[in-house]
């Protein structure tokens, strides 16, 4: 029997997909998702998402949908996480194409459920920014997710919208959501992490990994991304809720908007009058930056001695945990290699704060004592 999960935005969202088909169906279906590669320049250099013509090794599962296995590779410059995704989850990741807009998506969609015959399909967001309105100060990536909704509901076959890890994106508030759920389909234990546990030491998704710790019993304030974002981590946040999905799509604004756009740039387009601004447009000015080169190795004292100010200031603005993501960026230590290295470095040298897959944030006593 198989299932498919469509993974709104990409990214976190298809490694929660995995573990939410660990979690409620175990070995017994196959799991297909259905998911963008679009690493937001987190392991991609370039700007937006990649379509079929970025990779080899492909493998076609429909006239017009591919798979991405574990042997496919991204041509240089691009980068996905993809393909090792696929190398360490038992499952099919089909690759969510969006250059030829929402009508394209829902093309897509129509022949993968028409070849599949799915005994479910579920669209999966993690933290709800797809039921954005368009106009909340803390949306950051209204794009993806709307376009997935947008083609969602034009497919004539039953979709179950579902939110996991209310506001953990830091977009959209959890007391603008609550209302707007249904039925809780699942709460996610430590056990349900289990399934996904090896993808979260390397996944750059900063959502996912607070899921994933908020599974795990982790609560209090996590700082994410290169603009210091506090997200409360509560008992909200290992929940998975049902949404009705005409109800989200009369909410989205940008989705509905774009329900008939036959290409990437016009629903693009629609973001930035709708929204006043696209993520893309963020995408590209941050690439066009330029970026000093990281030291090829680490020095521990140093990184060490940073990171002692880092937690301090943290502290002070009430923080109890941040990503390795957040630090990576705060210590001036970009990209997913230094990101890698400075994992194993802090947990080597302090294991005790290492609160998998999230970094907790000592009192400055435990830090002299760790010295």
């Amino acid at each position: 029997m198989t299932r498919l999960i469509v993974a709104a935005g990409g990214g976190g969202d298809a490694v929660a997909a995995a573990m939410l088909h660990a979690a409620l169906h175990g070995d017994e279906d196959r799991a297909v998702i259905l998911t963008y590669a679009w690493d937001r320049l987190l392991v991609d250099p370039i700007p937006g998402p990649r379509g079929a013509d970025n990779f080899t090794g492909l493998k076609p599962v429909t006239r017009s949908v591919w798979s991405v296995p574990a042997t496919a590779e991204p041509i240089a410059p691009a980068g996905s996480t993809l393909p090792r995704l696929a190398a360490e989850l038992p499952h099919t990741f089909a690759l969510l194409d969006p250059h030829h807009g929402a009508e394209g998506v829902t093309r897509r969609l129509e022949e993968l459920i028409d070849h599949l015959a799915p005994a479910s399909i579920d669209l999966l967001d993690v933290g709800g920014d797809i039921l954005a309105q368009g106009d909340e100060p803390t949306l950051k990536s209204p794009l993806a997710d709307a376009l997935a909704l947008a083609a969602c509901c034009q497919v004539n076959a039953p979709i179950r919208l579902l939110v996991a890890g209310p506001g953990l994106d830091g977009e959209v508030s959890p007391d603008a959501l609550r209302p707007l759920f249904g039925p809780l389909v699942h709460s996610f234990t430590a056990q349900d992490v289990e399934s996904v546990g090896s993808v979260l030491q390397w996944h750059p998704s900063e959502a996912a990994a607070m899921l994933a710790a908020t599974a795990r019993g982790a609560r209090g304030i996590c700082e994410v991304r290169d603009a210091g974002f506090a997200v409360p981590l509560t008992d909200e946040g290992p929940t998975v809720h049902e949404v009705d999905l005409d109800e989200a799509i009369s909410r989205n604004t940008l989705a509905r908007a774009i329900m008939t756009t036959a290409t990437l740039d016009e629903a693009e387009a629609y973001s930035r009058e709708i929204c006043g601004f696209s993520e893309i447009d963020y995408e590209r000015d941050k690439a066009a930056q330029p970026t000093e080169q990281p030291p090829t190795s680490l020095d521990p004292d140093d990184v060490l001695s940073r990171l002692d100010q880092f937690q301090r200031e943290a502290r002070a603005r009430g923080v109890t945990h941040t990503t390795f993501r957040h630090i990576t960026e705060a210590l001036g230590l970009p990209g997913s290699h230094q990101r890698e290295h400075l994992r194993a470095l802090l947990i080597e040298n302090r294991p005790h704060q290492y609160a998998a897959p999230l970094w907790e944030l000592s009192p400055a006593e435990s830090e002299q004592q760790a010295r």
